[in-house]
Order: structure tokens, then sequence, then C-alpha cells
């Protein structure tokens, strides 16, 4: 009786799940074939998938760059930042912000702080016990009294004798300082004076640009200030529109190849910041307080990923990225560019071995750069249009105020590494675009302007900025290889999961053919 019950209500389990089924359409066909492991996603590798091919505005493929920088920029450019006179960089850091009060945002993780150098540990020409002789100018930091008086204030003065030895006093100092201004209107950076009693110098080698933490309204505050009100936008558009509407692909495609370049060379160094930030992330924490420097630090994928996939950047992040390969070309170009004058350096530190080794690794740099053959056009730029010279106003205008902007950044270390490659950037710029050009060189593209004059400091942060993107471009490939590890371990850990889960339902089937041919035995 209760055999015959049992098979009642299975009767009517079955057609009540036959009905539910024809009900809402449940069968194999209507649905998508999902595997269970399928939650267990690698991390998506599209971020690269504009990668590849021509580089936006240049003549130049992303393959031939990662070639070129990976094997042979790479070693060189690395070796010359861990010199002397390029290691130490002298920055303002407690300048007032301009914009707005930045005290409340202030960063007090460990991770931000930066080690400023005493003068004692600089070498003796930086910090002014050795004076350089001869006709350089790029000697800085002349704190004693002999040095007060320089070869380019020598320079200057006996250029303004020669166009009138009977010049007054008085017009003789309007003309020095007229050309004072001709020389700040030619820069696209805020820059401190040489002699600045609240700059420090700091050995960039021993604060590298790592992640911080920081974040949160104070650092979106930052880059607000730098795309909404001062990069070009379409259009329309006003500081209060939505990031990805003013400077989605799509819109940066639409403006003039100025304001195009202006967009792409603030977005590649904003993309190689972030790089540099994915690449160097605490993976062990400091057990020590406030000794941030002890942790231990590698790449971080999934931080990488959050900030350049395009499922998670409204499709942009693999744009960003190549917006990188954008302003390596610019800062090359640059670089190309100015080799006469940087040969002419003697990258003085008052140290003889030293200073000459710098010199010879320099010249290794230069030679490599001269001869890559795909550099970056700036002659295409402000030619165009019957107000390129009001738009080259406007331009460096735009760009010098981003530097303003590097003052109200509240993570120390952040402003440091800001302040250096924003600086660096606008060296570059300045070399491109800072006036009219007296010969062709062997590329027929203007060689640099003879009036040209750079500090040190614009020389180490050209170079260090530089280095900064080249160093990014190298990641972007150890990023590739993990993602393609992380895909094989994928599958691998899938492929084990099926055939555990397999032979489980095997082991299942077994036990049941045991019990079903245990229960049909004949009782005995």
């Amino acid at each position: 009786m209760k055999l015959m019950l049992k098979m009642k209500i299975l009767v009517i389990l079955i057609c009540l799940f036959g009905l539910t089924s024809a009900n809402f359409g449940f069968n194999s066909k209507s649905l998508p074939q999902t595997n269970i492991f399928e939650q267990r996603r690698p991390l998506s590798d599209q971020c690269f998938c504009k990668l590849k091919g021509q580089i936006d505005d240049c003549s130049c493929e992303v393959d031939t760059v990662d070639k070129f920088n990976n094997k042979v920029i790479q070693p060189r450019i690395n070796s010359l930042l861990h010199k002397d006179f390029f290691k130490y960089f002298q920055y303002s850091p407690n300048k007032k912000c301009p914009f707005w009060d930045p005290s409340s945002g202030k960063c007090k993780s460990s991770y931000c702080q930066v080690k400023s150098c005493p003068s004692t540990d600089l070498p003796p020409g930086l910090n002014g016990q050795i004076v350089e002789n001869g006709h350089t100018r790029v000697v800085e930091n002349k704190y004693t009294a002999e040095a007060s008086h320089s070869c380019q204030q020598e320079e200057s003065t006996e250029e303004l004798d020669r166009i009138d030895a009977s010049i007054s006093e008085a017009a003789s100092l309007d003309l020095k300082r007229w050309k004072m201004h001709d020389d700040k209107s030619a820069d696209f950076c805020e820059l401190e004076d040489e002699d600045c009693t609240d700059c420090v110098h700091v050995d960039l080698t021993l604060n590298p640009e790592r992640y911080t933490g920081y974040s949160g309204e104070a650092s979106r505050r930052v880059w607000r200030a730098i795309y909404q009100e001062n990069c070009f936008s379409s259009p329309g558009k006003d500081a209060y529109t939505p990031m990805n509407m003013m400077f989605g692909n799509e819109k940066i495609n639409s403006l003039c190849l100025e304001k195009r370049a202006f967009y792409r060379a603030v977005s590649g160094l904003h993309a190689s910041i972030t790089i540099h930030l994915s690449a160097n992330y605490p993976i062990k924490e400091s057990k020590t307080p406030f000794l941030g420097q002890s942790a231990e630090w590698g790449p971080n994928l999934t931080l990488f990923n959050q900030r350049f996939d395009p499922e998670t950047t409204n499709g942009e992040g693999p744009y960003w990225l190549k917006n990188l390969y954008f302003v390596y070309l610019l800062e090359l170009r640059a670089l190309a560019k100015a080799a006469p004058y940087l040969r002419k350096q003697s990258y003085f530190t008052g140290r003889p071995q030293e200073d000459k080794e710098t010199v010879i690794a320099v010249n290794q740099l230069l030679d490599v750069i001269e001869e890559f053959p795909q550099h970056f056009d700036e002659t295409s730029m402000f030619s165009q249009t019957s107000d390129a010279n009001a738009l080259k106003v406007e331009f460096r205008e735009h760009f010098k105020n981003i530097t303003r902007v590097m003052d109200c950044v509240t993570c120390d270390k952040c402003k440091l590494w800001g302040k250096l490659q924003t600086r660096g950037l606008g060296t570059a710029l300045k070399i491109l675009f800072s006036g009219s050009f007296d010969n062709i060189g062997v590329e027929k593209l203007p060689s640099i302007n003879k009036t040209l004059q750079l500090s040190r400091n614009e020389i180490v942060s050209l170079l260090n900025g530089f280095g900064r993107i080249s160093t990014s471009i190298q990641q972007l490939q150890r990023f590739r290889d993990m993602y393609k590890i992380a895909g094989h371990q994928f599958l691998s850990s899938n492929e084990n999961q099926e055939q555990t889960e397999k032979k489980r339902g095997a082991d299942k089937k077994e036990k049941l053919k045991e019990k079903n041919n245990k229960n049909e035995e004949p009782i005995t």
C-alpha cells in the first residue's frame, strides 16, 4: 500500500514539473550553455586591444616603439638616471596651492612621505662647495657669494652691451627685464627660482614612485582641475560635464590636431603614472610603523585591470594606454631635437670621474635616439590655422596651469613625482614649440633654437620624465605576460575542477548502480 502511494506521488511530481517546463520554456536549447566554472573568470586582457597598429596622430606603430624602447632605450636610460647629476631633484614641497585650500585632504600614510637630502649629502658641485669654471649654463644652487656671479649673467650683459655701448643704465636694466620676461614667456612650466629658499633636494632613487593609497575627493579634485579646466574639450561642454562625455575618444577626434595632442599628452602622462602605481604596489605591508620603505612591493594585476579594462572605464582604458605611446614619441622627439644642446653640457657635480661617465652615457643615449627613424613631427602643429600664434599661447598657458595644480596635491610623494613629470613634459614642449628655428637637421625637421636655454632642473626633469614613460611601456609587457600566466592558470584550474566533478559524477553513478543491483538480488 505504501509502495503504491509513493508511486502516485512520483507521477504527480513528474506531471507538475513537465507543465512548469512547458509554460516557461525550460529546455536545454533555450538556456545559454553556461559552465559552472565560469564564475571564476580570469582578468580580461582587453586592456591591450588598441595597442597595435599606428599610434594616433603619429606615423609610428606600437610594435616599433615596444621593441625600440624595451631593448634599446630602457637599459641606457635606467643606468643614466642613477648618475649623481640626474638623481638629485630640487623642488618646493610647500608652495601654496593657488586654486583652493587643500589642507583638509592631507595624506597621512607613511607611503606618502618623502625623504629630503641635507646639503651635506649632495655632491660638492650641487651644494655650492665647488663652482664650475667655463661657460656652462646648467649650474644651479649657487649658495656662495662667489658663485652668485654666473657666466650666464656675464654673457647676457656682454650681449646687451654689444647692442649699444652708450645705452643708459636705466634703459639697460629695462632690456634685461624684458629679456627675462621673454625667457619666461617661452616656459611651459611654473618654475621655482634657482635660489629658492623654500626648495629642498631629494634623491629620486631613495623616493621611488609607488602606490601611496592617495585617493578620495582630494585626488579626484586634482584630476578634475587638470582635465575639465585645462584640457581642451569639444564645443558646448563646460567644467560640469562628466569627464567621460568631455573626453571620450570620439569627442577627442573631433578636435583640431593641437588640442588633440594636448589631451593625448596629458592622458598619456596620466596613464604612465597609473601604470607605476599598479606595478609598484605594497604586496606585503611593513610591520614597522612609518617605515613604508620596508614593505614588499610588486605588480598588482587586479588594480591594473580595474584602471584600464574597457568594462570598468566605459571603453576608454585601451585608448588611455595608447596615449602613453603618443607622449613617449613626443618626448623622444624633444630629446632628439635638443641633442646638439645636450651634448655641450658638462653635467657638473664636482666629481670628475662621475661627470665624465655621465657625459659618455648621455651621448650614447642621444646616439640611439637620433637613429630612431619615425620621430614625432611637431612641424604639423601650429601651422595650419590663421590664429596659430594665439593657439600656441593658449596651449602653453593651459599646460603651465597644470604645473600650478601640482602644488595642490596633498600627498608629498605624489607631489614630488607629479611636479617632476609635468615639468619634464613641459620642458619637452618648450623644446618643440619655443619659437623659430635656425636650421634644418638631418631628419629635415627643425633643430633646436640657438637661443634656447635650460636650467639643470629642467634637464633633470626632462630625462627623468622620459625615463618614467619608458619604464611604463616596459611594465606593459610585464602585465601582458602576467595576463598570459593568469589565463593558463585559470584554464588549468578549470580542467582540474571539471575532471574532479566528472570523477565525482562517475563515483555516484557507480554507487547507485551497486545499490540498484543489491536491491534486485533475490531474497533468500
